[in-house]
């Protein structure tokens, strides 16, 4: 027999030469079995871990487009909806007023138009995006109507974060004003076609003491929400023993204890038995050069014709040219006070042209007191969009976008407007824009032979 180890019968033999002993049938096939099983439980582990990764991955995405979803609607910016039909980029410029909501009062009602952070209090999509268009292009301009009943009031109040510019479109109104600087009380008579202006924080009234309604349009330097508090919201929310202290009332905290708040908001007022309660009123007009700080006769003021309309200002000029006493007053009350707004008036005569132009230093809002017409605008990012307006819609230009207004009706369009800069405003207008660039530019950029510019009549400065 050769000298190697070999098995009989089950049992291990030595093999001489290399005196080892070799394994038997049994423990080779049983180390073999162990293999297999450790192979198989860490083909099953990698194939649970990879299971498990996918599993979570697809949770992890799941889950994450839920939240980004729930935080798009929740910031009101980006909230939309898979089915939800696009809303027309005119809306970015146009609001119709009269569509808005009405807030009611017993002596009057309020409409808005401007940003508001809860989307669920926006009419409409068309309002919404008209709201996200001022508030994203920091327009610094929001849009209110106020109309007063006869007798009715505006209470007294102020607002936190604007200055207010308003335009009496019909009635008589007695306003009052509290300046900072003493208490001093300014009031005066208004009437339509004039302007009134409160500067941020200073606490005002509006009264109207007309037979017919007053209707105001009024500007406030602000693309947030308005903060404002009515007097009577701050007294009752004065600890009584506080008010009883600072006001110093016969009856001390007795007296202050028999106001009682109104249920409804009083913040245009009206009180049912307004006769029994007021035996008698004096509308006191202040002296000139007090009232003009607040006031302005724009009706009464200078007309600038241009080819197809009327324009009328109030407006801060800086070498007061062409201004009398009382309008320099004016002049210089918006420029001391800090983003004030300038106002116009806009006549654009029947089926006439307010042509192409942008401004520098404003954004442009207004509102359509008559007439009918059409406004086209192009963007910074190239969009461009025109749409007919009418009576009660409010339009939005961004600054420096290119915008025209067009009557296109028998009747004169008329608008009130309001430009985002207490300074003089800066306008470029296509004419001038076009005429100033050299014909060889004009012939590059157009293909055209420069000859053919000729055929443009030059402006007349």
């Amino acid at each position: 027999m050769d000298n190697q180890a070999f098995e009989m019968h089950g049992e291990r033999i030595q093999s001489p030469s290399k005196g080892k002993e070799w394994p038997r049938k049994e423990e080779r096939k049983g180390s073999w079995s162990l293999m297999k099983i450790f192979l198989v439980c860490l083909l099953a582990c990698v194939i649970t871990t990879a299971i498990g990764v996918l599993v979570l991955s697809l949770v992890y995405t799941s889950t994450t487009g839920i939240v980004k979803e729930v935080s798009m609607k929740d910031d009101g910016a980006s909230s939309t909806k898979p089915d939800e039909k696009s809303v027309d980029v005119k809306f970015q410029f146009l609001n119709h007023l009269t569509k808005s909501k009405v807030f009611n009062f017993a002596g009057g009602e309020i409409q808005w138009a401007r940003f508001r952070n809860d989307v669920n209090e926006y009419e409409n999509d068309e309002e919404m995006e008209f709201g996200k268009s001022i508030n994203n292009h920091r327009s610094s301009m929001t849009f209110g109507t106020l109309r007063i009943k006869s007798k009715g009031l505006r209470v007294p109040h102020w607002h936190f974060n604007a200055n207010e510019h308003g335009y009496l479109q019909q009635g008589t109104a007695w306003i009052g004003v509290i300046g900072a600087d003493d208490s001093t009380v300014t009031t005066y008579n208004v009437t339509a076609g004039q302007v009134i202006f409160f500067p941020r924080n200073t606490v005002h009234w509006i009264k109207n003491v007309g037979t017919e309604d007053c209707l105001f349009l009024l500007f406030f330097t602000t693309h947030e929400e308005l903060q404002t508090l009515d007097v009577d919201d701050a007294f009752f929310s004065t600890p009584e023993d506080i008010a009883a202290r600072a006001l110093k009332p016969r009856g001390g905290v007795n007296f202050i204890r028999t106001f009682k708040k109104q249920v409804e908001d009083q913040a245009v007022n009206l009180p049912p038995n307004l006769d029994e309660l007021v035996k008698s009123a004096d509308y006191v007009q202040s002296p000139d050069h007090l009232v003009w700080q607040y006031f302005y006769n724009l009706k009464g003021s200078r007309e600038y014709h241009f080819p197809g309309g009327i324009f009328q200002w109030a407006r801060y000029r800086r070498n007061s040219t062409g201004l009398n006493e009382t309008e320099k007053i004016f002049s210089e009350s918006l420029n001391k006070h800090e983003n004030t707004l300038t106002l116009a008036t806009l006549r654009i005569f029947s089926n006439q042209l307010g042509q192409p132009h942008f401004h520098f230093n404003a954004n442009e809002m207004g509102y359509v007191i008559s007439g009918c017409g059409q406004a086209g605008v192009i963007t910074s990012s190239g969009a461009v969009s025109s749409f007919n307006i009418g009576i009660g819609d409010v339009i939005f230009f961004p600054v420096g976008t290119q915008h025209y207004l067009k009557s296109i009706c028998d009747e004169d369009l008329l608008l009130i407007l309001a430009y985002s800069t207490g300074d003089q405003l800066e306008t470029l207008r296509m004419t001038d824009y076009f005429h100033a660039t050299a014909d060889h530019i004009l012939a590059q950029i157009f293909f055209k032979e420069q000859d053919e510019f000729q055929k443009f009549p030059k402006s007349k400065k």
